[in-house]
């Protein structure tokens, strides 16, 4: 019993380590930006859409972070 105890404690502690990609945690402002731009821009594709938004994070020293999502719509409409 105490073993079990000792156990349950030690994995709350250290929980098992789990990989999450830099892109999947903030993937739900990436598809509310996607779709903000698709409907400020619908005669453009998604794919033309995200290739903007690829453009204005390698302008902005390959990310994102830090930027308003008002910036990053501005700064991608800019390019489309």
């Amino acid at each position: 019993e105490n073993s079990l105890q000792k156990t349950s404690t030690c994995s709350s502690v250290n929980p098992p380590r789990i990989f999450v990609s830099p892109y999947a945690l903030n993937l739900s402002s990436f598809t509310k930006l996607i779709k903000r731009l698709q409907e400020r821009h619908p005669g453009f594709s998604r794919e033309e859409i995200v290739d903007a938004v690829q453009q204005v994070r390698k302008i902005n020293k390959g990310v994102l972070s830090g930027l308003a999502i008002n910036s990053i719509e501005e700064k991608t409409s800019a390019i489309l």
